[in-house]
């Protein structure tokens, strides 16, 4: 699918990559339903109307933490690794890109001056929530 890149090795999606060039009208989503995180893309003319809801309380129990990079402003470049930290594949991001972690590793380096949202599971357990390898 032109504008999604879904990194797997073994039967596991490591990484999904959406570009912002990724058009397909509607609701797109691109997670497996076990995935702690939802990725997806709401694709709607003008005059489209969600309906208003919320919510309602479902307890979930998570044991990944997924993370979700959504790049506004500069230039990044991620390394993603398998669960045996090696290396998988490098993605170079660009403004309107997102990149859902979903298992093994990762590496960021900032290659322009970058304004980037993270969404993730929390709250953030501090150094007991990163392996550092």
């Amino acid at each position: 699918m032109k504008g999604l890149i879904k990194v797997t090795q073994g039967g596991h999606i490591f990484a999904i990559v959406l570009r912002k060039g990724f058009s397909r009208p509607g609701p797109n989503f691109f997670t497996p339903g076990e995935f702690s995180q939802q990725l997806g893309m709401l694709v709607h003319p003008k005059g489209k109307i969600v309906k208003r809801h919320r919510h309602k309380l479902v307890k979930r129990e998570i044991f990944r933490t997924q993370e979700v990079l959504v790049l506004l402003a500069g230039k990044i470049k991620v390394e993603l690794y398998n669960d045996k930290r090696k290396k998988l594949r490098t993605v170079i991001m660009k403004p309107g890109d997102a990149v859902l972690l979903a298992r093994g590793g990762h590496k960021v380096k900032v290659l322009e001056a970058a304004k980037i949202i993270e969404v993730k599971q929390g709250p953030y357990a501090g150094f007991d929530d990163k392996e550092f390898f």
